[in-house]
């Protein structure tokens, strides 16, 4: 009984763990910058917990890792204290998706999300020449994993809905100018993907997910609980232990009686 209670406890627990009830945002939501541009990095709960603080992290391409408040704005950015990963975490070591960011002193970057995007969207990449403001007029070519894949003399180019099969490192270059740094484009399943499942429906998924709550909520939630069965299961060993060996020593007592009055019947 204790054992597939400490299980369940296990399974919520990691069910609990491998779903974080917090969003990581980026506005503007692009993988690259120009040097002194700005951007802000925030966490948005998706589900309040009580006692939980969500803080941004950053960890820089040196490898040093700090921390903002729940919200991170970086008014100029410079690539050696603003490039690299963010996420965000909070105090118990729950952490959410992470995702990176360029910030550069070169002269073209490529307008590029930074956060995921979903299966079946269209994305638009824009490859910017910093020096560049009038109407395109010079040829523009886009990299997939270091292979063209496209161009153009519009500075853009539409990725039509879009599937794993387009996630890569992408990077543009302009036609007598420099290349762009190079970023991941990362692609997510599409929501409608739980609908379409025959044997688990929308209505289907989100009991079966109030019911994961509930059972969590009365089992995370209550972690006493599972000592007390312990500690209760304890004591009764512990009395039947004692009840074993008063019930050995009375028999013994009265072995003992009887061999006395065995051996000296008369006194």
């Amino acid at each position: 009984m204790e054992m597939s209670s400490l299980c369940l406890l296990l399974l919520l627990n990691s069910l609990h763990a491998g779903s974080p009830k917090v969003s990581v945002t980026l506005s503007p939501n692009r993988s690259q910058f120009f040097k002194r541009e700005s951007f802000s990095v925030s966490c948005e709960e998706d589900e309040e917990e009580p006692g939980t603080t969500w803080t941004v992290m950053k960890r820089t391409d040196d490898g040093e890792v700090s921390q903002c408040a729940s919200s991170c704005s970086i008014s100029a950015a410079y690539p050696a204290t603003d490039s690299g990963e963010y996420w965000c975490g909070n105090q118990h070591g729950a952490t959410s998706n992470s995702f990176n960011i360029t910030v550069t002193a070169g002269p073209v970057v490529l307008e590029i999300p930074g956060l995921p995007v979903t299966e079946g969207d269209d994305v638009v990449l824009r490859c910017r020449l910093q020096s560049h403001t009038s109407g395109w007029a010079i040829y523009t070519a886009f990299y997939r994993d270091g292979n063209i894949f496209g161009g153009s003399y519009t500075g853009n180019i539409t990725l039509f809905k879009v599937s794993t099969s387009d996630e890569g490192q992408y990077k543009c270059g302009i036609f007598g100018s420099d290349k762009s740094p190079e970023s991941k484009l990362t692609v997510r399943g599409s929501p409608t993907d739980v609908s379409t499942t025959p044997s688990v429906g929308r209505g289907s998924a989100a009991h079966l997910l109030s019911v994961f709550t509930l059972l969590r909520h009365l089992l995370v939630g209550s972690p006493f609980l599972l000592s007390t069965i312990l500690l209760g299961l304890i004591c009764r060993d512990r009395r039947k232990v004692q009840q074993a060996k008063r019930s050995r020593q009375t028999s013994t007592a009265v072995i003992m009686e009887m061999e006395h009055c065995r051996v000296y019947p008369y006194t």
